[in-house]
């Protein structure tokens, strides 16, 4: 088989994963004092800040409304440490964000002193121009904020699992490799069957059939471990999991 077919990055062990899981160092740390903690708090907010932004859009605020909003949010959850009063819900940021957004919007964002589009301070970098663009850009439809808010997440680690996955294929030389066989990556009847894929390639049908098996799997890896990255415990990986995949269903 061609060596440029085979898999080379080993998938990290589900254990090693959580010495560093992002959500789960902040939970122990239990304050925002800690360095390592707050570096992996605001990760996972530059990460996932476009689901909030979605959901403040569609209550009914004015883009520059949800941008302040998005923003002002951003400052007291980062700078207050919502985290270390997290709720029931904590052990999945998703979750406890999406909370603690609510409680902002309800309760306190009419007590932060904030200036025009947040003063010049931006506490998760993410453009205002990008931001309206990606939600105009959007398929009008009807779910509630919750459901649309679910549904923005799940896009967003797939994007996050896609972008690390090609890395890994440019990374050792397999870039075209990688553009022809991520047909093949969903459960869909794919455009060109093995045996095209192979002429296409030079290579047999059956070293297409171990490729696309690998790259399947290094997806199905990098998938638990993102989620991995939002949870609390190992446990509750495939719950997550099967929520988020469900809501492309809602």
């Amino acid at each position: 088989m061609d060596e440029t077919l085979e898999h080379h990055t080993p998938a990290s062990p589900q254990g090693e994963a959580f010495k560093t899981t992002h959500w789960s160092v902040v939970l122990s740390a239990g304050h925002d004092s800690e360095s390592v903690a707050r570096q992996a708090l605001e990760s996972l907010c530059l990460a996932y800040w476009f689901p909030l932004y979605a959901y403040v859009r569609r209550q009914g605020h004015s883009p520059e409304d949800a941008q302040d909003l998005t923003q002002a949010f951003f400052e007291r959850f980062l700078e207050r440490g919502y985290f270390s009063h997290a709720n029931r819900e904590r052990g999945r940021f998703r979750t406890f964000l999406l909370s603690s957004l609510k409680h902002f919007l309800t309760e306190e964002w009419r007590r932060v002193n904030r200036q025009k589009r947040g003063g010049g301070r931006e506490f998760v970098p993410f453009a205002p121009d990008d931001a309206e663009n990606r939600y105009s850009a959007e398929p009008r439809n009807e779910l509630a904020p919750d459901l649309l808010y679910d549904r923005r997440w799940a896009e967003a680690m797939l994007e996050r699992v896609l972008a690390r996955l090609r890395k890994d294929y440019d990374s050792t030389g397999r870039t075209e490799i990688y553009s022809q066989l991520q047909q093949f990556l969903w459960g869909r009847q794919a455009e060109i069957s093995y045996a095209d894929m192979a002429a296409k390639l030079g290579i047999n049908e059956g070293a297409v059939k171990v490729a696309v098996h690998r790259l399947r799997g290094r997806f199905r890896d990098l998938l638990r471990e993102e989620v991995a990255n939002t949870v609390e415990t190992p446990d509750q990986i495939e719950e997550e999991l099967r929520h988020l995949l469900g809501a492309f269903g809602g």
